[in-house]
């Protein structure tokens, strides 16, 4: 018998193979169809296997060992030292779970980084790490599994037990051009250049310090595919407004600097909630009012496809809705004297 259920009711699948019996434990809830799914990999792997050559029968690695295959993985990446940084993080709870066991050792680790911590800034509580940092550890982990199948190291893909933290998006901050210069005029000449060049490029912070004399033209700022987050070419309309600080560019300051003086003049401008990458949605916001579609904005922000600009629909439907209400306001009273 080459499947059965233990006292627990939990599947168990053997064959021998070479003389040798191979035994796998299937996680709890499996059913008949995954242990006889889990059956034919086996065979399959001992019929795929030349004869003079050890046989390649897929198991049940540590999640250790999953996360050395992603961080393998990570050195053709083009953030390699930060995807190994997101998968590092993974450490402690890998430690103690096996691939098999993905879904436990998510919700392990959700747990663990989702519990509350001391708030210095407001004298509060916070989560120990934000949901989007949590989703960028188990994606390395979830990568990790999957190249794991597909090296046939896994009877299953694993990975797709996994499922991301909810994220909460709903944090907007658009500013207004005054705000903008409230908080620009407590940096240095290059920080300053920063700051209005995100606003009115809609580039973002990292686009922006790639930025080299070579890309700069007469009317437009061309950025290579390699210099851009989609991979993709880039070319920047160069407005009036944006063309005294292009002699600015190559920004002289380092990204670390930029973070810095941004930090020092939001506090001194009064608006401490305010992020750098805040000028990339204002940059929207702004057109928006001004009655620029969607589809226009979704090409300057530089996003790979519209539907990432719809998270400023809203924007748009409020516009219309001040608009209405204008009519409204005319309408009501002459229908009221009926």
């Amino acid at each position: 018998m080459s499947i059965w259920d233990d006292k627990n009711g939990r599947k168990h699948v053997g064959i021998m193979v070479a003389g040798k019996r191979v035994h796998r434990i299937l996680p709890e809830g499996a059913t008949t169809s995954d242990a006889k799914l889990v059956e034919a990999e086996l065979r399959a792997a001992v019929a795929r296997a030349p004869k003079e050559k050890k046989v390649a029968i897929p198991g049940d690695p540590p999640m250790l060992q999953i996360l050395e295959i992603y961080m393998q993985h990570s050195e053709t990446l083009r953030s390699a030292s930060t995807s190994k940084h997101h998968a590092m993080r993974l450490i402690p709870w890998a430690k103690k779970y096996r691939a098999s066991q993905a879904q436990e050792f998510a919700d392990h680790v959700i747990r663990d980084m989702r519990k509350l911590i001391d708030d210095p800034k407001t004298g509060g509580q916070k989560p120990a790490y934000a949901a989007a940092t949590i989703n960028r550890s188990l994606a390395c982990a979830k990568k990790g599994l999957t190249l794991a199948w597909k090296r046939r190291l896994t009877q299953e893909n694993h990975g797709l037990r996994i499922e991301a933290v909810s994220v909460n998006n709903q944090r907007e901050v658009f500013l207004t051009i005054k705000e903008v210069s409230e908080i620009a005029q407590h940096c240095t000449k290059p920080a300053q250049a920063a700051i209005w060049a995100a606003l009115l490029t809609g580039a973002r912070r990292g686009e922006l310090f790639k930025i080299r004399a070579e890309h700069i033209g007469v009317d437009t700022i061309t950025l290579p595919a390699s210099h851009t987050k989609t991979n993709r070419m880039r070319v920047i309309p160069i407005i009036p407004a944006l063309r005294p600080w292009l002699e600015y560019f190559p920004l002289e300051l380092t990204v670390d600097g930029a973070k810095s003086a941004w930090r020092r003049a939001r506090v001194k401008a009064g608006k401490e909630h305010v992020n750098f990458h805040d000028l990339r949605h204002s940059c929207a916001s702004i057109m928006l009012g001004l009655g620029v579609d969607l589809y226009t904005i979704s090409k300057i922000l530089g996003h790979s496809n519209v539907q990432t600009t719809q998270r400023y629909a809203h924007l748009q439907v409020d516009a219309q809705r001040d608009a209405l209400g204008k009519l409204s306001a005319l309408i009501t009273p002459a229908v009221a004297q009926k």
